[in-house]
């Protein structure tokens, strides 16, 4: 008897910088053979593009012209998304201090998240997608299935992002990494374009104490609920 083909969702990932998210939906596409959609990624390498042209990163129109010529795509990989920005892999590049401290303003720009949405959400069409980012279940995907916030707490959010930067070779200090995130949170908040807020139907995932397998377990086992019951419905 031919295997009836599972039911495939969308599953959406938000949250502030340094909660979790990455890691959290890498390892939730994989447990589910489902496609890993790191939007924040796609807005890093665009910055990255942007500082490395010495570009005046105030300079909208500067910045949206510069998204229209530009390739940026995700390869799925071991043990981690690749980043290709023009055909060039920034995976480990677009991780930087530089890049952290400026990517809010490239990614407040209309222009610049229009292109990155559409994008986002061709690749969404058909399920069978994880993606995370800040605006994931309210703007890009808000008919996703399953939609999770993640939150941590700041001294566990400085202690990844300083996790992160060290496997990149960058040292950091903890002072410095929570004026930063605290900025970061305030401008992804109060930015009026796409602004990072949770979605009235999304369930809340404190990261804070919970090891990355019980971030994982927890998605997975709500995700399988909503593939079970759309599995019933059809």
């Amino acid at each position: 008897m031919e295997r009836k083909e599972q039911k495939k969702i969308t599953i959406a990932i938000d949250g502030p910088a340094a909660s979790g998210k990455s890691t959290t939906a890498r390892l939730v596409a994989q447990k589910l053979g489902y496609l890993h959609v790191d939007t924040g990624a796609m807005y890093r390498a665009l910055t990255l593009k942007a500082i490395e042209k010495n570009l005046n990163l105030s300079d909208k129109e500067r910045i949206v012209a510069l998204a229209r010529t530009s390739s940026i795509r995700l390869e799925g990989g071991n043990p981690t998304t690749r980043v290709f920005l023009d055909n060039i892999d920034v995976t480990d590049k677009i991780r930087t201090p530089q890049v952290n401290q400026a990517v809010s303003t490239i990614s407040g720009y209309q222009g610049v998240r229009e292109m990155m949405v559409r994008e986002q959400q061709r690749i969404s069409t058909d399920g069978g997608v994880v993606l995370e980012g800040r605006d994931i279940g309210t703007i890009v995907i808000p008919s996703a299935e399953l939609k999770i916030f993640m939150i941590a707490n700041v001294q566990e959010r400085v202690r990844r992002r300083k996790k992160d930067l060290a496997l990149c070779g960058i040292e950091a200090d903890g002072n410095e990494l929570v004026k930063e995130i605290e900025a970061r949170d305030k401008k992804d908040s109060t930015r009026e374009i796409s602004p990072l807020r949770k979605a009235e139907d999304a369930v809340e995932l404190d990261t804070s104490d919970l090891t990355i397998d019980e971030q994982v377990d927890f998605i997975v086992a709500r995700a399988k609920k909503k593939i079970d019951q759309k599995e019933t419905i059809a």
